[in-house]
This record gives C-alpha cells, structure tokens and sequence, in this order.
C-alpha cells in the first residue's frame, strides 16, 4: 500500500510539474529557446518535490516543519522561474505565490470533501465483517486495500483537476500578460493568493491536535468545522480568481480613461487651433485679395518704357502672392487645420518627409462630425509620423512619405492613410492591433483603438494592411447622423 500512495504522489507531481511549466510559460519568456524548455522544468520540479518530500522529517503538526515547508516550495518555484524564463518582473512574484496557493488549496479541499468521508471506510468494513458479508481476512484485505486506493485516487484526481481548472482561469482572465504592473497592483492580485496560502499553513499547524497522548483531527473536536474550513477554502480560491479578472477589467477601465482624455484633449486643441486658423485663413485672403488690388493700380501706373525693372519686380511679387496659401485645402476646416500643423510638426523632426493630401476629399454634405474626422485623422497622423522618425533614424535614406485620401460610395465615407515605415509591426494577441513600443504604454499605443472606436460611432470600421513595407490604415463610416446625438451637419 505505501508503493502505491508514492506512486499516485509522483504522478500527482508531474502532473503539477506540467502545470506549472504551462503557468510560467503563459506569463514568462523562456531563456532558452528550445521547444523542451517546458520539458525541463517540470522534470527538475519533480525530482525537487520528491526530494522534498524523501528528506522532510515526521511530525508535520509542528509549525517550525510547516513554515520550512512552505518557505522550501516557494523556494523550488522562484528558482525553477529564474532559471528557465526572464522572471526578473513584479509579476512572478504572483505566479510563484499563486501557484503554491491553489496547490495547497486544492489539497485541503480534496481531503476534507473526499479523504474525510474515506475515514469512514473501516466502519463499514467492520459492519460488513460482522454482518459475515465478509468471511475471510483475505476478502477484508483485498477489500480495504482498494477501497484505500480509490480514495487516494479520487483525491489526487481532483486536486489535480482544481489545480489545472484554476490557473487555465488565472490564464484567461489575465489577458494583459505582458503589462508592466506597480508595486501597488501587484499588493492588490498578490493579496488573495497570499491570503490563501496563509490559511493553509494555519490548517497544516492547527488541523492534528493532541489529547491524552492521543493524536486527533479538530474537526473531531468540532465537527462544524467540516463544513466551515471547505467553504472557507473555496471562497478563497474565489478571490484568487475574481481577483484577477477585477484587476484586468481595471486595466481596460484605466485605458479606457486615458483614452478618454486623449479625446477630449484633441477635441480641446483642435478647437483652439481651428479658431486661430480661421482667423489667419481669412486675414491671409483678405491681405491677398487687397495686396493683387494694389499691385494691379502700381503697375498700371509704373507702365513705360522706363521702368521695366520695377514690372519685373511687382510681376514676381504678384506670383509670390499667388503661393501665399496654406498647403492643404480640404473644405474641411478641422481637417486643414490639422493637416497643416500636423505637416509643421513632422518635417521638423523628419528631414525630407513627403505628404500628400490631394486626393483627400469630403462629400458636400458632410454629416459625419469634423471633430470626429479629426481625431481620426489626428491619431494616424501621430502614428504615420512615428513610423516615419523611426525609419529616417534608422534608414536615413530610405523615403518618407505619407499619403491621405478618400473615397465615397453611395453612404459610405472611406478614409486612407498610407505611410512608409521600417517593416516591423508586432500584433496584441487579443485585438490584433499592432503593439506600440514606447516605454509609457499606459498613455501610448491606444491611437488605433481611439480610431476604432470614433467609427464605429457610425457604423464603421477600422481595418490596416502591410504591403512592401508600406502601412495602409482604412477607415469605413457611414456619411449619417442619428436625430439623438446632439449634432448638425457641418462642414
């Protein structure tokens, strides 16, 4: 019998030896890059556990046992993380605690949901003896023998099943894997597993008590507790779980957040430049038209043989008034207003940038909001010239252009933003959008989700390609209002 229970033990730990490659592996990049990284860390964790366990002295009702325990699981955890994956992160300190805590979790449930109701084996044994069901020692051997087994069995079964249950819904639920979190983040998801594994140690110090020299359960001495500790132990295991599935809704609410302020700053900024535009658009057309009014009268007057030098002079600064315009003309003020900042700010940073914006075009009757056209157009402009910079850092003289156009189709108003960029994009695995890769990712990297979400404000759409090095964001929206939004159509 005890060949057997060391058997379904070493079973038991690889199974949780699989776990736990399968945890670290969704969260940890691996140092090595061989497909049996996984491999290898289960296999030493076994050979760790069962040494552990070869090596642990008897009496594990002494708490200085439990606490050296405990410390020496954490211990194989955090080494077998440090040397297989880059674990240098806030992040596997959960893991690790985490993890010991479902484990521990898991095999008090089952004792007391299954192992407790196993101890009551030998009374019917006993019954079943007396009763002459059963006649012969060997009978009652063979018997007590599986019945023995088939608890152990069942009890591994489900601790193992809990274990696995439990961290593929840590998994799931922390979609975020590679977000960088905070030492106070961190308290908050660390708190409940932490939690857990302290009322597990408790019930490994306090669960055998000793009477007249006699060992007993304490849920022998109160048998409430058979009833109260599974059910503590289980909503326990709750907080773990919800606890992390409360922290990334947190994430998405925060970026949502900053989201939200990054619009209505844009919002904010574009009204304030598209006031100062205006103003300078009309004082440059009035200076103009006034300015061809009076070299028409300076010429007429200078006319003459005499004073061909000045026609020469009053012609080029006639054509020079012909190019005082503002380089994109749209129809929509918004949009000029910020293409033409937009411009100002890029080539400054990006020598030799080209933008061309002459196909871009706006249906006569615009229903679709121009502020709403603007922080489109606002957040891929910020993109475009990000990836434009990174490819003149690096490529100094490969061209940098941009290109932004529309199409109409029947109700539907399509927007386009091409720009070259240095061909390397790598995706999020839940949204598919393309990962920023600037330090501050909690106010960077949500241009494209902003874009997304203003079109499908009209029923639209967002969609990118990637041809030759070349980005191509689209943006589908239908030319429409609805009564309730509080808008007019504008241009």
């Amino acid at each position: 019998m005890f060949k057997i229970a060391d058997v379904l033990y070493v079973a038991l730990t690889v199974f949780m030896g699989y776990c736990l490659q399968y945890f670290l592996g969704s969260f940890l990049e691996s140092r090595m890059k061989s497909r049996w990284n996984g491999l290898y860390v289960a296999g030493l964790y076994v050979i760790l556990k069962i040494a552990v366990m070869w090596c642990s002295p008897p009496g594990y009702e002494d708490y200085k046992v439990s606490v050296g325990t405990l410390a020496l699981s954490l211990g194989i955890l955090s080494f077998l993380a440090l040397c297989f994956y880059k674990a240098l992160r806030l992040v596997t300190v959960f893991l690790v605690v985490s993890f010991q805590a479902m484990m521990d979790i898991g095999s008090y449930v089952t004792a007391f949901l299954i192992g407790k109701p196993g101890n009551k084996l030998p009374d019917v044994w006993n019954w079943c003896v007396r009763e002459r069901i059963i006649t012969s020692e060997k009978s009652l051997a063979l018997i007590v023998w599986i019945g023995t087994v088939v608890v152990l069995v069942l009890q591994y079964l489900v601790t193992a099943l809990l274990l696995y249950v439990s961290l593929k819904k840590i998994v799931g639920n922390f979609r975020e894997k590679n977000y960088g979190i905070n030492r106070m983040e961190l308290l908050f998801i660390l708190t409940p597993s932490a939690v857990g594994m302290m009322i597990c140690m408790l019930l490994r110090i306090i669960m055998v008590t000793v009477e007249d020299s006699v060992p007993k359960m304490l849920y022998e001495r109160y048998p409430i507790l058979v009833v109260v500790i599974p059910a503590i132990l289980f909503l326990s295991l709750l907080s773990i779980l919800y606890g992390v599935k409360l922290f990334q809704d947190m994430i998405y609410w925060n970026r949502e957040k900053s989201g939200r302020i990054v619009l209505e700053n844009q919002i904010s900024s574009l009204q304030e430049h598209m006031e100062e535009m205006e103003r300078i658009y009309s004082g440059i057309r009035g200076m103009k038209h006034d300015m061809k009014n009076t070299l028409a009268v300076i010429q007429g007057l200078s006319a003459g043989e005499g004073n061909r030098e000045l026609q020469e002079y009053l012609s080029e600064l006639n054509k020079g008034l012909e190019k005082l315009e503002v380089r994109f003309r749209t129809g929509n003020t918004v949009v000029d207003t910020l293409l033409n900042m937009k411009y100002h700010e890029a080539v400054r940073d990006v020598p030799g940038l080209k933008m061309d914006a002459g196909k871009l075009m706006f249906p006569q009757r615009l229903h679709i909001h121009s502020y709403d056209i603007g922080v489109i157009l606002g957040n891929a402009m910020d993109n475009v010239i990000e990836a434009c910079r990174k490819l003149k850092a690096k490529e100094p003289m490969e061209d940098a252009f941009i290109r932004i156009s529309s199409l109409q189709k029947g109700n539907l108003l399509i927007l386009k933003v091409e720009n070259s960029f240095d061909g390397r994009l790598v995706l999020k695995e839940k949204d598919g959008l393309p990962v920023t890769d600037k330090t501050d990712r909690e106010n960077h990297g949500i241009g494209l989700a902003n874009i997304k979400s203003t079109a499908e404000k009209y029923q639209g759409t967002m969609d990118y390609k990637v041809k030759d090095r070349v980005f191509i964001l689209s943006v589908m929206m239908k030319n429409e209002r609805k009564e309730e939004d509080g808008f007019g159509s504008d241009r």
